[in-house]
This record gives structure tokens, C-alpha cells and sequence, in this order.
């Protein structure tokens, strides 16, 4: 892999042998260890160990979980946070399971809107929730750094699922993450 990174390097215009980019291939590699460790991680190993809910049936929010991940489409990072929300019917899980979970997903080659419904999807399948919100808000250094160079631009996504559906739910989801 290392003569791949090499050959990167001398086909963007670099002599992959010039003193500053010397070791750039190994650290290349070590970094992937960590941008892409989700392709490691089980869903339903982070979601398996839950707690009785005490008959508690209001909604629970984890929001601001900071996410960095990276298009899949050119390699770029995005990066911003999500807001993560269940009704539970009868089980829930530890608050860092859900940023875990955030982190398991986003740490692969994705793009937001897939990020945004397998993280739903994943909490539906494994709590079987009465209802699930996720809304993502990230910046894209596809769409910062190159081509159309939009600074400020930020793309939110959202999956809704079971009760967030609902007008009601939905509104009290958005008011609740609105709150500085």
C-alpha cells in the first residue's frame, strides 16, 4: 500500500521521495486506521447492552455529537454534528452508545444522507423504539475547498421514523435542539 501512496504523490506532481513527504505514505495508512475504523465496528454490538426504561416513554436526545467522516464520492472529509432522538418503548441504552453509534457510521466512506438513515435505522432495529429522529448538519470540504468553493454552506439531513413523523413529535424534536 505504501507504493500506492507514493505513486499518489508523485501523480499530483511530488517527488515521493523528497525529505518532507518521506514518511507521508506509513502516517497516510496509520490515519486511515482511524478515519475509517467504522468498518470495524458492529451496530449491534454498540447497541446490544440496554437497560430496562422504567416505563419511562418520553422522548431522549443526544444532540451536538461531533462527527467527522469522509465523502464517499472524493475522498474529502465532512464534518459537523448530529442530533440523535428515541421514544423508547421499553429498553434504552447508555448516552455514549449513541455517539458511539454516530462514530461507528461516520467513520466509513459515506455520504450525509446515507450517515443520517443508517444511524435511525440502526437504533429502529436494535431498541424497536416507538419512534427515532436524526438530523445531521455538516460541512463539506467537496463543496468548501473545491469546485463550486462555498464557505459557509452547511447541508442538514434528517430521517424521521415511527412517532417522529408526526407533526407534534417532529415539532418538539426541533424545538428541543434548537435550545442553546
Amino acid at each position: 500500500m505504501i507504493k500506492n501512496i507514493q505513486e499518489i504523490i508523485s501523480s499530483i506532481g511530488d517527488d515521493p521521495s523528497r525529505e518532507g513527504v518521506l514518511d507521508t505514505p506509513s502516517r497516510v495508512i496509520k490515519s486511515w486506521g482511524d478515519l475509517f475504523s467504522g468498518y470495524n465496528q458492529s451496530p449491534g454490538d454498540i447497541l446490544k447492552r440496554d437497560f430496562e426504561g422504567c416505563g419511562y416513554d418520553q422522548m431522549v436526545i443526544l444532540k451536538d455529537i461531533e462527527l467527522y467522516s469522509t465523502c464517499e464520492h472524493h475522498m474529502l472529509p465532512f464534518y459537523g454534528r448530529a442530533h440523535v432522538a428515541y421514544i423508547p418503548s421499553d429498553r434504552v441504552v447508555g448516552l455514549s452508545k449513541l455517539a458511539r453509534l454516530v462514530d461507528c457510521f461516520a467513520r466509513r466512506l459515506q455520504i450525509q444522507e446515507k450517515l443520517t438513515m443508517d444511524i435511525a435505522n440502526a437504533i429502529n432495529e436494535h431498541l424497536n423504539p416507538i419512534g427515532v429522529g436524526v438530523i445531521i448538519e455538516a460541512k463539506h470540504m467537496c463543496m468548501i475547498a473545491r469546485g463550486i468553493a462555498k464557505q459557509n454552506s452547511v447541508m442538514t439531513t434528517s430521517c424521521l421514523l415511527g412517532k417522529f413523523r408526526e407533526s407534534e413529535v417532529r415539532a418538539e424534536f426541533l424545538n428541543l435542539i434548537s435550545r442553546g
